[in-house]
């Protein structure tokens, strides 16, 4: 069975003059992003049938965007590989709680944007302005997938230890599908998260009662993709816990990738997780189609 990837960035191309700028890599250390031909073995290789391209059009902690209409672009230049959302900043246009945000998403959808984000401004969840972006959200029925952030991060919707504005949002839109992601969003995972380590990769054995199973059991609008290392530390730093976690919420959490350089190999980890469970009876072959590939196709039709 082919994946499908929930959660992936791109850019169209590279002119020379980009291809030897350290500047535009995503991350210190790290190539450009990949373009949709340098992902194209790698999604063979990881047997990836499509990707849902992600834009990023939020300043903070970025100096290299990919507009709507960049993503646009690719996803039509592509349409056998991707799935495209739009992306939308809350602070649009006139910078204000009751701009008409929902003419650019409807725009978008009109377009074939399955939905919205990776929203990664540094706004509170209960700012007005990211509140009058949920509002919209919900009323075109258009999922949104997002980055959490702490105070101390470059970027991300903001919340504290904890995520109880993360509560009282997704209490306040019961309509709209939220998609979580984000190492603050995932060490959450575990009780004894911490001020000091719930931006972190966090190791070793999950402290019962964390508030992502209890939040995911208490709403059932909040979905989690489990991209990035975010996503596989999360659940693969207590193994039994992780069988456990992705056997309870099957119907809600998605494979990705959160590919933002073309280094194909750190993205084996999650998908020999899944395999190894598989094989070895410690995850359903409904919970293992559902999470690789099912949950998507249902989400994006």
């Amino acid at each position: 069975m082919k994946r499908i990837d929930m959660h992936i960035h791109s850019v169209m191309h590279y002119d020379e003059f980009e291809k030897q700028s350290d500047i535009l890599r995503p991350y210190p250390n790290t190539g450009t992003f990949a373009t949709p031909e340098e992902l194209k073995p790698i999604y063979e290789r990881l047997g990836i049938e499509k990707g849902v391209l992600l834009p990023i059009v939020s300043m903070e902690g970025q100096h290299r965007m990919m507009s709507n209409e960049e993503i646009y672009r690719i996803a039509c230049a592509y349409p056998d590989m991707f799935y495209w959302y739009c992306n939308a900043d809350p602070r649009w246009y006139s910078n204000s709680e009751d701009t008409d945000l929902g003419f650019f998403l409807e725009h978008y959808k009109k377009l074939g944007a399955k939905g919205i984000g990776e929203v990664t401004s540094k706004l509170a969840f209960d700012d007005p302005k990211m509140r009058n972006l949920f509002y919209h959200a919900q009323k075109l029925r258009m999922p949104l997938l997002f980055h959490i952030g702490s105070e101390k991060e470059p970027y991300g919707i903001f919340d504290m230890l904890g995520l109880p504005l993360l509560e009282k949002t997704l209490f306040d839109f019961p309509d709209l599908i939220f998609i979580g992601h984000s190492a603050s969003f995932w060490s959450h995972i575990s009780k004894d998260v911490t001020e000091e380590t719930r931006s972190s990769y966090n190791k070793g054995p999950v402290t019962e009662g964390g508030r992502i199973p209890k939040l995911m059991r208490m709403y059932p609008n909040l979905l989690a993709d489990i991209s990035a290392n975010s996503g596989y530390y999360a659940i693969t730093r207590d193994p039994d816990f992780g069988y456990a976690f992705l056997e309870e919420f099957q119907d809600r959490l998605f494979y990705g990738t959160d590919i933002c350089a073309p280094r194909e190999y750190v993205f084996y980890n999650m998908i020999n997780f899944l395999d190894d469970g598989y094989k070895n009876n410690r995850l359903s072959k409904a919970a293992y189609e559902k999470i690789n590939r099912l949950n998507a196709e249902y989400i994006l039709k």
